[in-house]
């Protein structure tokens, strides 16, 4: 399922809600595509630890954690930037708001 953002300047944001295949698979590059520095930099550090103590594996390890998490920040920071959820969506985004 998607959710739909939309902020008054007319940008419009498509967002899918659970699992982030594209994270899981390619890790820190899917924030940086984005455009969402803070999560592309806290990933980095992330997964630069640990594949520092396991010996590369910790990459993986990173991108599956947050493959659980990074949709739910990225649509929480994007209605903290401004957006706000179309009318068909905004009882999910409400969840993602409070809890």
């Amino acid at each position: 399922m998607t959710v739909v953002l939309k902020h008054e300047s007319g940008m419009i944001k498509t967002v899918k809600k659970g699992f982030s295949w594209t994270v899981f698979f390619f890790g820190l590059f899917v924030p940086l595509i984005r455009g969402d520095l803070k999560w592309a930099l806290i990933m980095f550090l992330t997964q630069f630890l640990a594949a520092s103590v396991t010996m590369g594996l910790g990459i993986w390890i990173a991108s599956l954690i947050f493959a659980f998490f990074y949709n739910k920040l990225y649509i929480k920071d994007l209605l903290e930037k401004g957006y706000r959820p179309t009318a068909d969506y905004e009882e999910i985004v409400m969840h993602y708001v409070n809890g």
